[in-house]
């Protein structure tokens, strides 16, 4: 890499100006473009460069990412928000906003994310609803202190509840009853098929937590649970929210028809910003069952 290179390393490093949406090159000041990088910034991008070449996903190597317009700590091997997770925030929020009966009697919904990782999605439903509060749960420990220190970051630690919780587990959510009931569970479970794990690219494979990617032989396991739990902790008329893979609609309806104790209804589909059925909307306690709006 060439002494003379322009901007500086620690603009580069720290902000990642080519890596990051919403930060070019061009945004850096012009007095950066010639001024040459120090030793030490040359020695410490050829590191990241090399962690790079081994596959290490840019969110790791930067040590931060930007979801919805925060600025989220990343830290392997927990999971790395998506851009199309950012599309389920969106819905989530239009839903409070067109549904006046989410509100909780606080003035904000009460709102259950289960698998919180970093706390992406619950940190920033807080950040846009400001009478909100949030139960984030997850069974990893790395990922149970990233959200934490998250939340601690943005200054959102005084109204989210964060829990380490296995939903898998007989009994276990018997722990957030007191705090229940929800108004809305939100989820981004894990849900890729058991046999597609290995079409995934190195960068998932070798360094985020399997467990926050296999859903079992039809991705379906964890989104299972929190379906049969979610009426439990549902208000009357409550959501889910969850992110899926676009075969799960179908898998999912067929679920739900085959479980009417639950009284949940699939209600709507949305697809991503590819095209893709990736979203799902079920309702508790419709009087109404027929097929889901595709939105």
């Amino acid at each position: 890499m060439p002494q003379s290179w322009s901007v500086t390393g620690r603009q580069f490093l720290r902000r990642g100006a080519f890596l990051r949406p919403g930060n070019p090159f061009q945004s850096l000041k012009p007095v950066l473009w010639t001024q040459p990088l120090t030793p030490w910034q040359l020695q410490c991008i050829q590191e990241l460069s090399s962690h790079r070449l081994q596959r290490m996903p840019v969110q790791y190597i930067l040590g931060e990412w930007d979801f919805q317009g925060l600025s989220l700590k990343m830290a392997p091997p927990v999971f790395i928000p998506r851009p199309e997770t950012e599309e389920l925030v969106e819905w989530v929020l239009e839903e409070v906003a067109q549904r006046p009966r989410v509100i909780g009697t606080q003035g904000g919904p009460l709102i259950l994310e289960v698998g919180c990782g970093s706390g992406a999605i619950s940190l920033s439903l807080l950040s846009h609803l400001p009478q909100s509060q949030v139960i984030a749960v997850d069974k990893g420990e790395a990922a149970i202190c990233l959200t934490r220190e998250n939340a601690q970051r943005l200054r959102l630690q005084d109204r989210i509840r964060i829990i380490p919780l296995d939903v898998t587990l007989e009994g276990s959510w018997a722990h957030l009853l007191p705090w229940g009931p929800v108004d809305l569970v939100v989820s981004n479970p894990p849900y890729v098929f058991s046999q597609d794990i290995e079409q995934l690219a190195p960068e998932i494979r070798s360094y985020e937590d399997p467990a926050a990617l296999d859903g079992g032989e039809e991705g379906m396991d964890i989104i299972a649970h929190i379906l049969a739990l979610a009426p439990r902790l549902l208000k009357d008329s409550g959501s889910v929210f969850l992110e899926v893979d676009p075969r799960h609609p179908e898998l999912v309806g067929s679920w739900l028809r085959s479980r009417p104790d639950l009284s949940l209804d699939l209600v709507a589909v949305r697809k991503d910003f590819c095209g893709r059925p990736r979203f799902l909307h079920i309702r508790r306690s419709e009087a109404q069952h027929g097929c889901p709006a595709d939105t």
